[in-house]
C-alpha cells in the first residue's frame, strides 16, 4: 500500500491520506481528480482558482476538502506559486489567506511554513511534486510546490533552512514527504531542462552511475526526468534522515482517472491540493481503496 492511501466514501471526494502522518494533532494529504462540482475540462474536484473555473465552484470544492477532513474553511491559507523557491513564514495574521480569492494569496512565493496550530497550509498541483514537512520537536509544518524550476531551485533545502531558522528545527529530525506528482515514465524533457537538471546532479554529487535512477537520456536530445527521486536527494543532501522521507509511487500522468495532469492533459485542466495542519485530525468515515 502506498504512503499516501486512496480513500473514498460514497458521497465524499477522492482523498490520499499520508497515512503515517495522520495521527495526533497532524493532518496532511493530497485531493485526486473526482467528488466536486466543477465541470467541463476541470470536472470535478477543482482546487485551482488560478485555471479559468467558475470560482463558485472552486470554493465550494475547497470547502468539500475542509468538511471532508473536519477542519473549518476559515483555516484554509495558501500561496500563490510562481515557480520559484521563495517560502513565506505564515502566522496568525495571515490565516485565510488566498482561501476564495487571488487578491489576497501569500504573493510570490511556493512554500510556506508555520508553527501555528489551527492553520491549515495548501497548494496546488497538476503534475509538480508536493513536499510536506513536519517537525513534531518544535511543532512546525512545511509544505512547498516542487516544479522542475524549483526543483533546481533546490525549494526543499530552502524549506528546511527556512523552518530551521524560523523555529529551530533540525534537519535530522524533521520528517519529510514527497506526494502524487508526475513521474520519470512519464515526464520527458530537453534542452535547457536536461542542462539545469545535470548542474543540478552535479552539485548534489551524484555520479554518472547513480544518475541513472534520476534521468534517463534517449540520446536524441530528450531524457525523461524523476523528480519525486531528485527532490529525495535534495532533502537527504540537506540533512535530513533517509528513513524519515516518505515516498509516493503514484503517478499523476498514469493515472488520469485518479489525478489531473497538465503535461497529458493540456489546458485547460484542474487542480489538486496538498495540505498539512496541525492539532486536526481527519475523519475516520472514508472507506479505503485498495
Amino acid at each position: 500500500m502506498d504512503v499516501f492511501k486512496h480513500e473514498q466514501s460514497a458521497k465524499g471526494p477522492s482523498l490520499f491520506l499520508l497515512s503515517k502522518w495522520n495521527v495526533g494533532n497532524v493532518a496532511a494529504g493530497f485531493t485526486g481528480r473526482q467528488g466536486g462540482v466543477s465541470e467541463g475540462p476541470w470536472q470535478s474536484f477543482n482546487m485551482g482558482l488560478h485555471v479559468g473555473d467558475n470560482a463558485e465552484h472552486v470554493v465550494a470544492n475547497r470547502k468539500r476538502l475542509a468538511d471532508a477532513i473536519g477542519w473549518p474553511f476559515e483555516a484554509w491559507t495558501c500561496a500563490e506559486q510562481v515557480h520559484g523557491n521563495q517560502i513565506f513564514t505564515v502566522t496568525a495574521q495571515q490565516k485565510g489567506s488566498g482561501s476564495v480569492s487571488l487578491d489576497d494569496v501569500l504573493a510570490n512565493c511556493d512554500a510556506i511554513i508555520t508553527n501555528e496550530s489551527n492553520i491549515l497550509l495548501t497548494s496546488f498541483y497538476a503534475d509538480c511534486v508536493p513536499l510536506y514537512f513536519y517537525d513534531e520537536e518544535h511543532g512546525a509544518i512545511g509544505l512547498a510546490h516542487a516544479g522542475w524550476k524549483g526543483t533546481v531551485g533546490e525549494i526543499a533545502a530552502r524549506t528546511a533552512e527556512a523552518m530551521a531558522g524560523a523555529y529551530g528545527t533540525r534537519p535530522e529530525a524533521l520528517k519529510a514527504a514527497i506526494g502524487p506528482s508526475i513521474g520519470g515514465c512519464c515526464y520527458e524533457v530537453d534542452g535547457v531542462v536536461i542542462e539545469r537538471i545535470d548542474a543540478l546532479l552535479q552539485k548534489l554529487s551524484i555520479d554518472r552511475k547513480a544518475e541513472e535512477a534520476f534521468i534517463i537520456r534517449d540520446g536524441g536530445g530528450k531524457a525523461h526526468i524523476d523528480l519525486k527521486q531528485i527532490n529525495r536527494q535534495i532533502m537527504i543532501k540537506a540533512g535530513i534522515l533517509p528513513s524519515n522521507i516518505e515516498l509516493t509511487e503514484w503517478c499523476t500522468g498514469c493515472r488520469r482517472d485518479l489525478f489531473f495532469s497538465h503535461r497529458m492533459e493540456g489546458a485547460p485542466t484542474g487542480r489538486m491540493a496538498s495540505w498539512i495542519g496541525m492539532h486536526k485530525e481527519v475523519k475516520d468515515e472514508y472507506i479505503s481503496q485498495e
